[in-house]
């Protein structure tokens, strides 16, 4: 079975982080689509399709007229519904003269918007990811991965951590991760796929060595929820070997990280690769936010590497290729199952 190509439409994705979106025009392709990101006067944030109906110039590239947009070209000047407001040389407006607005949501420190025709869905089933908000008790380093392959690639890749032991020996790959069983639970209704491992005695990979002290083995549970199709989410707990959570009550000897992904097409072959890494301890550390910076970055530019490597071998081969699945990729296999599904229903 060959990773589809397809991009889900009349889906929410993520657009940016709330922080790359201000007072200034900003630009990004999502799903083949270019758009125009920006914060009218009251902060909100709005976003346009960026061509101007006139020549297709960019309205990214153009100019702010308070809360409006004229085009840097001809000066047709449109409000944040995306209505053509002003027209050079004559006062009649065309009735066609107008772009296209996305709705948008903004929520957990990310910005959504929705691609599609239909109505969009109510922002409540927007998934939540709280402890990327600033009041959310964890500290937050984040960045965006330009990634030249496609949505399914990485999906692929972040549903089976198994490769954790082969491609990121050294940073946060240790035998135990490939070597651990997973269980796989697809909730249908809710639409979201959970794929956990467990490993209550395993080697402390550096990553975790060294930003949380532990000196010998560990206790390291791995649980994915993914939310088809745009955000992931891995929770991840280290604590030092055979100290498992409490019945009830905080888990207070434990360490906690939660690893974020947006998974947003770009165009059919390349992919926004927002991520973001959360911890519940070392607030305030600057130290220890370099080292989870680099240490992350590092991991995902692996990534990167593989995945751009992957599309480029189906480009070359072709998409006919006959792919062998075993037991570890039941949670891939189960969320192309759910992106179909998704394409089928748009």
């Amino acid at each position: 079975m060959a990773p589809t190509t397809q991009i889900p439409r009349n889906q929410w994705y993520v657009a940016a982080y709330g922080d790359e979106i201000g007072a200034s025009l900003f630009a990004r392709t999502i799903c083949g689509e270019p758009v125009m990101f920006f914060r009218d006067a009251g902060g909100t944030v709005s976003a346009l399709a960026d061509r101007c109906v006139h020549r297709r110039f960019p309205l990214s590239k153009s100019n702010r007229d308070g809360d409006k947009i004229v085009c840097g070209y001809h000066g047709f000047t449109y409000d944040k519904t995306g209505a053509c407001v002003a027209v050079p040389g004559q006062t009649r407006i065309p009735r066609t003269a107008r772009v296209k607005p996305y709705p948008v949501h903004e929520q957990d420190s990310l910005v959504w918007i929705w691609i599609g025709d239909a109505e969009p869905s109510p922002v409540s089933s927007i998934p939540r990811a709280p402890w990327l908000a600033a009041d959310g008790g964890y500290t937050t380093l984040r960045a965006l991965a330009p990634l030249k392959a496609r949505h399914s690639l990485l999906l692929d890749n972040l549903m089976d951590l198994s490769h954790e032991t082969y491609l990121h020996g050294g940073y946060i790959g240790t035998p135990e991760v490939a070597e651990t069983p997973i269980t796989t639970e697809v909730d249908e209704e809710a639409g979201i796929i959970r794929v956990s491992r467990h490993m209550d005695d395993a080697e402390c990979p550096p990553f975790y060595a060294k930003s949380t002290g532990i000196d010998g083995r560990i206790t390291r549970w791995q649980d994915i929820e993914y939310f088809p199709p745009c955000l992931y989410t891995l929770h991840s707990r280290i604590a030092p070997a055979g100290v498992l959570p409490p019945a009830s009550g905080p888990d207070s000897d434990a360490f906690h990280v939660e690893i974020t992904y947006a998974l947003t097409p770009e165009t059919e072959t390349s992919t926004h690769d927002f991520w973001m890494v959360s911890r519940d301890f070392g607030h305030g550390d600057a130290g220890m936010d370099s080292f989870f910076s680099q240490m992350q970055a590092e991991v995902v530019q692996q990534d990167v590497d593989a995945l751009n490597l992957l599309e480029e071998l189906i480009a070359a081969d072709g998409e006919a290729y006959q792919e062998l699945s075993i037991n570890i990729d039941t949670g891939a296999l189960a969320a192309r199952r759910l992106i179909k599904k998704l394409n089928e229903a748009a």
